[in-house]
């Protein structure tokens, strides 16, 4: 084996536990959210407002996103990707160890929801830097005909750290009484992630710099700062790759965050079963997610994104309508949930990673899809799962208006795919600057971004 093999699978191996390790972070926060914060640090409201409060501190989180994104995005492109993962990775877990040690409001009173949401900004700037940084390692270490199925590898990430959220929430929740898990229970699903943190660090310091950023480091040097140099050289580019990510985002933190609550809340199903559905989901999306990498490298990465797009906005009316009216029948449940979020987001998430980085050059690439990522979480994120509450009780809690809303977005997101693909394709916004695969690229670009 070469020694480039050898450190692409260093790579991977380091981008996927670092980013399980993000991800078991993130969304055990969103995770609990909708449990217990609710309970714990807005008790003076009703169960209704409380959970929309909780999700708001959620949203919190998606909101300082984007500012770590251009933080650890400018540094990215500057100095280099694997600088800023280990440092992202050490400010995540931190945030969340804090936020399994914060007092109730009973104990605190308003202190309580204030250090929740400073904890929460904490973890989403380290968020906001390690996506990008995370998939950039993997898709610029690969070779160029393999990007799609590398650059995937990173994003099972997602599915684990859900899964491994999920099922040590579960967990707790199966082995301790309601009262126990909402006093302490819950708190050591967040105290954990000390030990995560130690791990990913210790194997992230023993990656090298991506090629590519090695061969631009000249010209980045020139480029003072590059997210604005991006806006610069594509605008059009970042509005259409913003957009196509819309349905990505609120596909997953409705499958993912909101059905928790609704299938608890509204449907009476045990919160065990709940989140076991989601376990199960994840499982098989972390399966998927490299089979829909291996093939956007063969048919193209638009192609993939965008009928996955449209997918997502079609399925939401079915698997609410089985939620809605059979969620007593876990077989029916456990499937309304594995198909859409298993399968087919998976086939959305899986190649949004090398569709994004594909369109910008390595100089600012760091930045740019930082960007891109993170201030369209902003919207279509963090705000998804108090907007569905909102849409739900808004509907006498029929979700019906809720799929609408899933549905508009799958139609945003894939024209906003065939945008990016026609703008590579015309040239409208041209790649300069060191590119190192742009020779061995050149020919197939259509076909990649159709």
């Amino acid at each position: 084996m070469s020694h480039d093999q050898k450190n692409l699978r260093r790579v991977v191996l380091s981008s996927l536990v670092g980013a399980v390790i993000e991800w078991y972070d993130f969304f055990l926060y969103g995770v609990v959210a909708g449990l217990v914060f609710n309970k714990l640090f807005f008790p003076e409201f009703s169960e209704g407002m409380g959970t929309i409060l909780a999700f708001a501190t959620f949203a919190v989180g998606f909101v300082a996103r984007p500012l770590g994104g251009i933080i650890f995005g400018h540094f990215g492109d500057k100095i280099g990707r694997k600088k800023m993962l280990i440092l992202t990775l050490e400010i995540m877990g931190v945030a969340t160890v804090l936020i399994g040690l914060i007092p109730s409001y009973e104990t605190i009173g308003i202190w309580a929801p204030i250090l929740l949401v400073v904890c929460r900004l904490a973890q989403g700037i380290g968020l906001g830097g390690e996506w990008g940084g995370a998939v950039l390692m993997a898709f610029e270490s690969a070779p160029a005909h393999k990007r799609a199925f590398y650059g995937s590898l990173p994003q099972i990430g997602l599915s684990l750290g859900l899964m491994l959220a999920s099922g040590v929430v579960g967990l707790l929740s199966l082995l301790l009484s309601d009262a126990a898990f909402i006093s302490w229970g819950w708190r050591l699903a967040f105290i954990l992630s000390a030990v995560l943190v130690f791990v990913g660090a210790y194997i992230r310091t023993s990656v090298q710099e991506t090629k590519d950023f090695s061969e631009a480091k000249k010209d980045v040097e020139r480029i003072r700062y590059p997210m604005l140099e991006a806006f610069r050289r594509y605008p059009k580019t970042l509005s259409a790759c913003v957009g196509a990510r819309f349905v990505e985002g609120i596909a997953f933190n409705v499958f993912g965050v909101f059905s928790l609550t609704y299938l608890t809340q509204s449907c009476g199903v045990d919160r065990t079963v709940a989140l076991m559905a989601v376990v199960a989901a994840s499982a098989v999306m972390g399966c998927f997610i490299p089979f829909w990498g291996l093939l956007a490298d063969r048919v193209g990465k638009g192609r993939i994104f965008g009928f996955a797009a449209l997918l997502l906005g079609l399925t939401a009316y079915p698997v609410f309508w089985v939620f809605h009216n059979y969620s007593a029948n876990l077989v029916l449940t456990f499937l309304a949930l594995i198909v859409p979020f298993g399968i087919i987001y998976a086939a959305a998430y899986a190649s949004m990673a090398s569709l994004f980085s594909e369109a910008f050059d390595a100089t600012v690439r760091y930045s740019s899809i930082s960007f891109v990522y993170q201030f369209s979480g902003i919207f279509a994120s963090g705000l998804t799962p108090m907007i569905a509450t909102i849409l739900v009780q808004a509907n006498d809690s029929q979700p019906w208006y809720l799929c609408g809303y899933l549905a508009v977005a799958g139609v945003i997101s894939a024209v906003s795919t065939v945008c990016i693909g026609r703008l590579r394709a015309s040239g409208a916004e041209p790649r300069t600057g060191v590119e190192s695969e742009a020779k061995s690229t050149a020919a197939t670009l259509p076909q990649q971004a159709a």
